[in-house]
């Protein structure tokens, strides 16, 4: 006789993440989506806006760092401290130039420690001197960061998340996510409602979908969507987030654009 533990996991195994070795088709989704959005009108104002591969291209590498800044020091912190303190943030940290910051001694870096116009956290302030490097290194070897963006396949935004938790500091997880997110890079975000959605989709995923084969479940659907509908996965994944759990009025989720829940 199997062991309850070898039992739980058989029966977890055999539910199908997929239709038919296929992701489940998105026009249910998408249709109940539009009747708690108030039709294709309301819908599609809630959709962010797709930056075109020229004008991902085209961010400077200070753009990036600062984006990257934001994404850092707003993890497990009320976003709107660190919005409301950014110009603080810019001027502390030179406007985000990366050749400037890797130049500075370690002097200046303690002493944001201490610098009232910033979230004095001395972690995050040292991941940006960390993730100066990394976008410099990046630059050198692609001609800028946001080149290096643009070459990436959306097809692949998990191999990119797992580059970027590798190479750069405090960038793993939900971090990286909304990084891409609003860089602009056309990819998923796997909120809460997201997953939800995709579980009630039929898709065998973990509530916390984060070893490696639950990302490469949620890929494959995302492409397998993008391949069926046209549209870009920014969309598909706001879409999918919105079809699901708390139905937030259109204006409460306009202060939230970007965001999935």
């Amino acid at each position: 006789m199997s062991s309850p533990a070898k039992s739980g996991k058989a029966k977890r195994a055999s539910a199908a993440p997929k239709r038919n070795g296929r992701a489940p088709p998105f026009k249910p989704i998408h249709a109940r989506a539009l009747k708690r959005k108030g039709g294709a009108k309301g819908l599609g104002a809630l959709l962010p806006k797709v930056a075109p591969q020229s004008a991902l291209a085209k961010l400077r590498d200070d753009r990036v760092l600062a984006e990257m800044t934001k994404r850092v020091f707003s993890a497990g912190f009320v976003w709107s401290v660190i919005e409301n303190k950014w110009d603080g943030f810019e001027a502390a940290f030179l406007g985000f130039d990366p050749r400037k910051l890797l130049t500075q001694p370690d002097e200046f870096w303690e002493r944001l420690a201490s610098d009232t116009r910033i979230v004095r956290n001395g972690q995050k302030i040292m991941a940006v001197r960390a993730n100066a490097r990394f976008i410099a290194d990046i630059a050198r070897e692609h001609g800028g960061f946001g080149k290096f963006l643009a070459a990436w396949p959306a097809t692949d935004q998990i191999g990119l998340l797992d580059l970027m938790a590798k190479r750069g500091a405090r960038l793993g997880g939900m971090t990286g996510q909304y990084l891409l997110r609003f860089l602009g890079f056309d990819g998923f975000v796997t909120s809460r409602d997201l997953v939800s959605c995709l579980r009630d989709a039929g898709i065998e995923l973990a509530e916390s979908p984060t070893s490696k084969k639950d990302r490469r479940t949620i890929q494959d659907v995302f492409n397998a969507w993008a391949a069926e509908t046209g549209l870009p996965r920014i969309h598909l994944s706001r879409i999918s987030a919105m079809s699901i759990g708390e139905n937030y009025d259109i204006e409460t989720l306009k202060g939230y654009m970007g965001v999935d829940e």
